[in-house]
């Protein structure tokens, strides 16, 4: 193969992966936001403590956002006083000294308190979302602010019941994120200066908890999301809604990234709802409409994400030790496991890495259609309340956000 048909090979494989985040080093849920980590030559199993601890910290305060890992730095956003209600980034070396740590301004002290966002680092910038509804860019070397924009002066959104929990895609020079509302439901904005590229009303509904994803669908480039009762696909050069999907929570509570391949959209929602659950929809040739191929409401799955890897789908039921694998083509439960707390699953060097949102144990599970089985597993020793932070693998190491605790374990074989 001459290096002309290796380029174009390889710009293929880009543009059919649907991945087009490049510029990002580190954002939500890995490289192309579906919990999916290329680290390779990470341990097959863990001893009974679990992998060696490298280095703790225990000072950020309330939050649920994982962390971001770029150019040898960690960033991670808390809130360490709750009646100031002062929202910090806290950046770390990756042997755990504190680089140092800057306000970005008033963050969620409301229903479940705490700092929501995952940072997204691309080049010399770093951008934080907070959960009273501001876009915050700032020096990724010494935390100083670029510029900001609030939902609510700029944007005129309409109000988020828990918080805005989105964590900001980038493509290229392009910023986009929701506000939600009837004028500015998702928008673009210029990364740089924060300058509105275009807005969308789309179905002019407020925000929900959801990230977006960009994807190529033969050409197309879409943004899918979900807002307060709808997943909707929109033109990423323009902002227009190709197609809308009705898709129902009780408390409005979509908080799952959509996920994508070959075509195909999945969703999943905490509802047995006929509108609810797992739903996977089938994108036209040119991604600019979607039809619904099939429902699964056994798999009530709130914010916890999950894993599609060779066909099937692998996540667990809000607050309910199930762990589910779904096939992708019929939908059909191929097996319900119940031998681990539900919580966020990611996945890396062939195995599912969950994590128990309620006992806060971590498990290395084998990512088999067949059978649920455990390899390891360890409870997380530090930290406060709920285990809801995303786990993240950067470098052979895996880091863990409890809350006010980050602890940072050796995963190399």
């Amino acid at each position: 193969m001459n290096q002309k048909i290796f380029l174009i090979f390889l710009l293929f494989l880009t543009l059919a992966s649907g991945s087009l985040t490049g510029l990002a080093q580190s954002q939500w849920r890995g490289p192309n936001r579906d919990g999916i980590y290329t680290e390779t030559g990470l341990l097959k199993e863990w001893p009974a403590e679990g992998p060696k601890m490298l280095w703790s910290f225990e000072g950020l305060g309330t939050g649920h956002g994982s962390v971001a890992v770029s150019n040898e730095k960690v960033f991670v956003t808390g809130i360490p006083d709750t009646l100031t209600s002062e929202g910090f980034l806290f950046v770390f070396d990756t042997k755990g000294k504190m680089l140092w740590k800057k306000s970005y301004g008033k963050d969620w002290t409301g229903i479940f308190p705490g700092a929501r966002s995952t940072p997204t680092v691309v080049d010399d910038l770093v951008y934080v979302e907070s959960g009273n509804g501001s876009v915050h860019c700032l020096n990724a070397q010494n935390g100083d602010k670029v510029w900001s924009v609030d939902f609510f002066k700029d944007m005129q959104a309409d109000s988020v019941q828990f918080g805005y929990a989105e964590s900001v895609l980038i493509d290229g020079d392009i910023l986009y994120c929701t506000p939600g509302g009837k004028t500015n439901n998702m928008v673009a904005l210029n990364r740089f200066t924060g300058k509105k590229i275009w807005s969308s009303p789309a179905f002019g509904e407020p925000a929900t908890y959801s990230s977006p994803i960009l994807i190529n669908q033969n050409g197309t480039r879409l943004l899918v999301n979900l807002t307060a009762s709808s997943i909707i696909g929109l033109d990423a050069e323009s902002g227009e809604m190709y197609w809308r999907i009705h898709q129902f929570q009780d408390n409005k509570i979509h908080a799952n990234t959509p996920l994508f391949s070959a075509g195909k959209i999945i969703v999943s929602s905490a509802s047995k709802k006929d509108s609810s659950g797992l739903v996977m929809l089938q994108l036209s040739t040119d991604g600019k409409k979607a039809d619904i191929a099939w429902r699964n409401k056994e798999f009530t799955n709130l914010m916890e994400g999950a894993i599609l890897n060779d066909g099937f789908i692998y996540g667990s039921v809000y607050l309910q030790p199930k762990w589910f694998c779904i096939d992708l083509k019929t939908g059909e439960t191929k097996y319900i496991a119940k031998g681990l707390g539900g919580g966020p699953v990611i996945y890396a060097d062939g195995n599912l890495y969950c994590y128990a949102e309620k006992d806060g144990e971590m498990a290395l599970v084998e990512a088999d259609p067949g059978i649920f089985i455990i390899i390891s597993r360890f409870k997380v020793p530090l930290g406060t309340a709920q285990h809801w932070a995303h786990p993240v693998i950067a470098d052979k190491k895996l880091y863990i956000r409890h809350n006010e605790a980050l602890i940072v374990y050796d995963l190399k074989k």
